[in-house]
């Protein structure tokens, strides 16, 4: 099975840590997701899970607070691309006045690579209280082949 790792752009300074201790001193600002005063995250992220059997792939995909219109799955060979668009408004309002609005509007993506072809005529998607279940069969015949090296 292909192994799937997130880019973590601050894990070589978590690393880093002269005097000792400074991990415990960071340790909020690197597990908590960046937030603006309205508690609307700014990079919102897909968290996936991925199965293997003999016969199929199985991939369940967290994608909260989007409707099912607005999530996207395509599948190029071994290459699988999730897309969500994200639309998120929160407004306040004083009699009828409008004190404060917030919005969000941008996308989702995850793409991974699996070790098998996809057969995408018999792939199924299904979306349900914010979880993307793909079902991905692994297309017949396509088992890799060992050459002997002369």
């Amino acid at each position: 099975m292909a192994n799937i790792t997130r880019f973590d752009p601050f894990g070589s300074l978590k690393r880093f840590d002269p005097f000792g201790g400074m991990d415990e001193m960071f340790k909020d600002i690197w597990v908590r997701p960046w937030q603006n005063n309205g508690g609307l995250e700014f990079s919102p992220q897909i968290r996936m899970d991925v199965a293997e059997d003999d016969k199929a792939y199985t991939v369940k995909a967290d994608v909260p607070g989007v409707n099912k219109e607005d999530v996207h799955v395509e599948i190029d060979g071994n290459q699988v691309s999730i897309t969500a668009e994200v639309k998120k408004e929160k407004e306040e309002k004083k009699g009828g006045m409008t004190l404060r609005s917030e919005r969000y509007y941008g996308k989702q993506y995850r793409s991974f690579t699996l070790a098998h072809d996809i057969d995408e005529s018999k792939a199924e998607a299904k979306y349900n209280n914010g979880v993307l279940e793909l079902t991905l069969p692994k297309k017949a015949g396509t088992a890799s082949k060992q050459l002997k090296v002369q």
